[in-house]
């Protein structure tokens, strides 16, 4: 492949991602603004936020909690706010991965961290991850709020989550890309309401 062949194919993918940007933004704004106001009003009302995911999903729930403890814009010096990623404690995942099997990894921390009030934010590029499902299962039992990040048709959550924000799209890299770029937009729209 030549180098122009090679910026051909490379400005085709650019010109996919900004045409996928400029959907997400036109039909699922308004889903990601009422998300930010809910996330706000869980952090306002004194909880926290669980958030899970699998894979590229597991950093970027990692990611995402880091923006909120520490914070998104470098001109906000802010108060941290209460996040935890459950994909980053290698002794708990493969202790219930060991004891309890890898589709409960989520599950048993959300039954032990989550309260009721808090907010399990899941994210799945298929929506059909065995391990969210059941997370999800577990924080709508003990009354937290719950939140999926999805991509294609939204999977099995799309219809369990309290509110879904789904990504219409068949090719994962391009899901979570938008995934980064609403993790920011939600962060940066919590910051701004709550500060």
């Amino acid at each position: 492949m030549t180098n122009d062949e090679k910026l051909a194919k490379l400005k085709m993918i650019g010109d996919e991602c900004a045409i996928l940007r400029k959907s997400v933004i036109e039909q699922l704004g308004n889903s990601i603004l009422e998300t930010a106001d809910v996330i706000s009003g869980v952090i306002g009302s004194g909880g926290k936020l669980l958030i899970a995911g699998n894979g590229g999903s597991a950093s970027d729930s990692s990611h995402f909690a880091a923006e909120m403890i520490v914070r998104l814009s470098a001109d906000k010096n802010r108060q941290s706010l209460p996040a935890i990623a459950l994909a980053v404690d290698p002794s708990v995942m493969t202790a219930a991965a060991n004891d309890y099997g890898f589709e409960n990894i989520f599950s048993r921390q959300v039954e032990g961290l989550g309260n009721k009030g808090d907010m399990l934010f899941v994210m799945s590029t298929s929506g059909n991850s065995e391990n969210i499902i059941n997370a999800v299962k577990i924080a709508r039992d003990k009354g937290l709020i719950t939140v999926g990040l999805l991509g294609g048709n939204g999977g099995k959550l799309a219809s369990m989550v309290d509110r879904s924000i789904v990504i219409p799209h068949p090719s994962t890299q391009r899901i979570q890309e938008e995934h980064i770029f609403i993790i920011h937009t939600l962060v940066g729209l919590v910051e701004s309401g709550l500060f």
